[in-house]
């Protein structure tokens, strides 16, 4: 069976440092830093009182108010996002059999706050149950695919991806597997998360997961460099239309770029910390090449996983030197977490999302908040620390893991007609 060629026609993203993408672009080729102080609830006694919050939200701008009170904040965001990659895929135009269009929805954690609300509220009534009709179906995982089907009349293959920190990149993994073999013309895949709770930073202080620096929110985050101390806290959501070549071209789709090849692994190490030699990001890395056909040497641009917590941090660079041996300091290699925090299972999305534009425009945004190098990692490595820099990005590639080892490794390579 030959396989059918997937390409991107479509992408939303709403982040900490913009809520569109043409505004989250800019804000990664600019450098600029999403965190500050915690808006959305009394922070003052926790270990960390910062995160990454999406800014200037406000949900009657997008809903009107009988929707919101359906919506959990990450439903909110999963909708804005995959509004956004819909339009600009122009994928409903009266001619595509929506029975043929599919999505595939991811959040690590799911509606976190919804459910953090219903039960303290009962918790602290009079033990009578008056739980909110909306309760379950505002909370659970899957319920973004369901709002967006709904929504635009999608029929195709819909179901939600959950692998921790790795969900939104596994739902790219599913939509580019299932057009290729014939399943659909075209998925919705993405993710959202918005677990910037008391719940979520309290849960994370007690892993010593998350960055306390308190004194200087802006520098929290800081991928390989010396002093870092965890990862921020971010929120947001992204979506990406992934759609056949050949239906795409039929419509005149403008496209990204190329999705070529997909590798998953599992660490098999740790609940919680990746193999110290980077053994499972290898081999998600080696299969992904392995699955676009493709050598090592013709890799442009790693967006590593690089959430600036003191084990993975090492481990990523470690597997990225033993794969790709001298070649790896060719590779321009960047953290988008610097800037954006860590959207936990909206993660893999937007950081594919600056991956491909990487592709697309030729430009690798950069790491900023690197201050002293680690002796731990090897800083001949090209981190493009502080700056974007032009080059020529034929392929690209981008990892996210997930507590519980999963890996997942997508390559986007240039589109030539």
């Amino acid at each position: 069976m030959e396989l059918k060629r997937v390409v991107v026609t479509g992408i939303g993203a709403i982040t900490p440092i913009g809520n569109n993408v043409a505004s989250y672009w800019e804000g990664l080729i600019n450098g600029e830093n999403g965190a500050a102080d915690i808006t959305r609830f009394d922070a003052s006694k926790f270990k960390t009182r910062f995160a990454c919050e999406v800014k200037n939200y406000d949900s009657k701008d997008y809903f009107d108010r009988k929707d919101v009170r359906k919506y959990d904040l990450y439903a909110q965001f999963g909708l804005i996002s995959s509004d956004e990659a819909i339009a600009d895929s122009g994928l409903i135009n009266g001619k595509t059999d929506l029975d043929e269009v599919g999505v595939i929805w991811s959040s690590g954690i799911g509606g976190l706050i919804t459910f953090s609300e219903e039960v303290s509220a009962f918790a602290t009534g009079d033990g009578t149950p008056r739980f909110n009709p909306f309760f379950i179906p505002k909370m659970i995982a899957d319920i973004t695919a369901g709002h967006i089907s709904i929504k635009h009349g999608f029929r195709g293959p819909n179901f939600a991806t959950v692998s921790a920190c790795a969900s939104s990149a596994n739902s790219i993994v599913d939509a580019f597997n299932y057009i290729r073999l014939g399943k659909a013309v075209a998925i919705i895949a993405g993710g959202s998360e918005a677990s910037i709770s008391q719940a979520g930073v309290g849960g994370f202080n007690a892993m010593h997961a998350i960055s306390t620096r308190n004194d200087d929110p802006k520098t929290g985050s800081r991928p390989f460099d010396k002093d870092r101390d965890g990862f921020v806290m971010g929120e947001g959501g992204g979506g990406i239309v992934l759609e056949e070549l050949e239906h795409a071209l039929a419509r005149g789709a403008k496209i990204y770029a190329e999705l070529v090849g997909c590798g998953l692994s599992a660490d098999a190490n740790h609940m919680t910390s990746p193999h110290p030699e980077g053994l499972g990001a290898k081999l998600s890395m080696q299969r992904a090449l392995d699955d676009a056909g493709i050598q090592p040497e013709v890799i442009d641009h790693i967006n590593t996983h690089g959430t600036s917590t003191p084990l993975g941090d090492i481990a990523e660079p470690k597997s990225i030197v033993s794969l790709f041996g001298d070649h790896a300091y060719k590779i321009s290699i960047n953290s988008t977490k610097s800037m954006t925090g860590h959207l936990l299972g909206g993660a893999g999305v937007i950081e594919a999302i600056a991956t491909l534009l990487a592709v697309k425009n030729d430009v690798i945004p950069p790491t900023i908040n690197h201050f002293t190098d680690d002796p731990e990692i090897d800083n001949n490595l090209d981190f493009t620390f502080w700056k974007a820099r032009k080059r020529v990005v034929n392929y690209a590639l981008t990892n996210t893991f997930g507590f519980g080892g999963h890996n997942a490794s997508i390559i986007f390579k240039k589109f030539v007609s």
